[in-house]
């Protein structure tokens, strides 16, 4: 009943418009399950992401991925001449050019751009970032060490735990973790952790590497490790790069944002980043690095020793040697900035969002598009008419205000630009992430655990869309449900009789 309310949400709709996001993960017994959750815009103009189901699959392979979701959409009785868009990861089995999922489907729905998932492309922008430096990927590699031998030492956790609280009193002493391995854009958390108690690190580390345990080696090479203050500059730089995507990485999982959004969001961040490359930026980063070394009495940042190249391969001309560490991790600096802006220029400059930029600048010039031609459900000529008469009335600079706009009007003013409201739902209808798909494997964690390895495909999924949609689930009528279950047998009308 839950899945039939969402699929008769959809149907209802002006027109039927609605797009897919799946994504995949094992569960606990090794099964490969897909979920795949529904992204439609309600007559309010308000963007809806809506958990389906988990579907478990022999095969993963970009043909059999396609085959799923369009039987799952033929299940559901909604027709694939209505599929808007789709947002999957960026795997060659989902995002393949030629035989990927969305390759495959757009070859039978040509109307479905295929969105890279927002999030993931931020997540891989800083990857790419932290690791383009040298400096930098190594003090991330150190504090993942640290966290692992604080995961590994109760004693050495202990010891922190002792000298954090002597030294700072009563408040809150955060733990000590490894970073992700995956996940960069939440590694900001571990990396302020680490700056924020240095000083009680460095203290637990050295009284530890003095003890008889079996860590005191391992102690001893991270005290050293921490006492350069090349590894505070490097998390310090990190930390410029990591806490602006990770702000950014949370704002494009919202079930509301919107294509729009994302972009505007996207060019902040870039912003961002562009006003960092100049010299009094990484001054002031550098002197922060400085200052905090000599509180901690820690090693001064130097530079690496630079091996000069033989003469044979540069000839008579004297090999660059930087004049200063604050001129090389200058250069490394930019350089990580220079990474960030390529990366977010390739990844968010995708095939899928050229069709979706036309449809907006139809609304913003108002110059009909050959692109429009292409959708059954708007009318060129009665939508420049629309358009005309909607501009000369109205002041916007994006179809965010296009939406404000149309939200504020009453149902008859409304009524006039249909046409307009159509190309506007167009942009709302297609997702910027598949992050409520992933949303949904916390719950499948919490649904298939060891005890209930051996659970059903039709209970699991059963369970799994009445634990999200909670909500939903309250307002389900028991009266029914229980007709419903009844009137299937003949057996149970016998035995329970009616609950009219």
């Amino acid at each position: 009943m839950i899945i039939r309310e969402i699929v008769e949400n959809i149907g209802s709709l002006p027109h039927l418009q609605y797009s897919v996001m799946m994504d995949g993960t094992q569960d606990v017994s090794g099964k490969e399950q897909e979920a795949v959750c529904l992204r439609y815009v309600d007559k309010d103009l308000v963007p809806h992401e809506e958990f389906i189901g988990l579907y478990e699959v022999s095969s993963t392979s970009g043909e059999n991925l396609a085959k799923v979701v369009m039987d799952v959409l033929q299940r559901l009785n909604l027709p694939i001449t209505g599929l808007r868009g789709q947002a999957y990861d960026g795997a060659a089995n989902m995002a393949g050019k030629y035989n990927g999922a969305q390759a495959i489907i757009r070859k039978i729905q040509p109307l479905a751009p295929y969105v890279h998932c927002a999030a993931h492309c931020v997540n891989l922008i800083t990857q790419r970032s932290c690791t383009a430096s040298i400096f930098i990927r190594n003090s991330l590699d150190w504090v993942n060490e640290l966290g692992v031998l604080f995961g590994q030492s109760g004693k050495l956790k202990d010891t922190f735990k002792g000298i954090a609280r002597s030294e700072g009193g009563e408040g809150p002493c955060h733990t000590i973790r490894p970073l992700c391995p995956t996940r960069w854009t939440v590694r900001t958390s571990a990396i302020r952790t680490v700056l924020n108690q240095y000083e009680c690190i460095i203290k637990a580390l050295a009284e530890m590497a003095v003890s008889q345990s079996d860590a005191a080696s391992k102690a001893q090479g991270l005290y050293d490790t921490f006492q350069q203050g090349n590894v505070v500059f490097g998390l310090l730089c990190a930390l410029e790069i990591t806490g602006e995507l990770e702000v950014l990485n949370m704002s494009l999982q919202s079930t509301i944002q919107t294509i729009d959004g994302m972009l505007s969001a996207v060019a902040c961040v870039k912003d961002s980043f562009s006003k960092k490359r100049n010299s009094e930026s990484f001054q002031a980063l550098y002197t922060k690095a400085t200052s905090m070394c000599e509180t901690l009495h820690l090693a001064p940042i130097a530079a690496p020793r630079v091996r000069i190249p033989p003469q044979r391969f540069t000839g008579n001309a004297p090999a660059h040697v930087h004049v200063s560490p604050s001129d090389y991790y200058r250069t490394e600096f930019y350089k990580v900035l220079d990474v960030a802006d390529m990366q977010f220029r390739e990844r968010f400059e995708q095939e899928g969002m050229q069709m979706l930029r036309h449809l907006e600048q139809v609304l913003l010039t108002g110059k009909i598009h050959v692109v429009v031609q292409q959708y059954p459900e708007i009318n060129p000529d009665i939508l420049k008419v629309q358009l005309a008469l909607f501009r000369m009335k109205y002041s916007f600079q994006s179809s965010t205000e296009v939406v404000a706009v149309l939200q504020g009007m009453t149902p008859e003013v409304r009524g006039l630009f249909d046409q307009v409201e159509t190309v506007a739902r167009l942009l709302l209808v297609v997702p910027v992430s598949s992050a409520e798909s992933e949303r949904s494997f916390s719950s499948l964690r919490r649904l298939k655990t060891w005890l209930r390895s051996t659970m059903t495909q039709t209970r699991l999924h059963s369970v799994a869309v009445c634990h999200v949609h909670k909500d939903k689930l309250d307002r389900v009528n028991r009266k029914k449900v229980a007709e419903q279950f009844v009137s299937c047998k003949e057996s149970r009308k016998s035995t329970f009789g009616s609950f009219k």
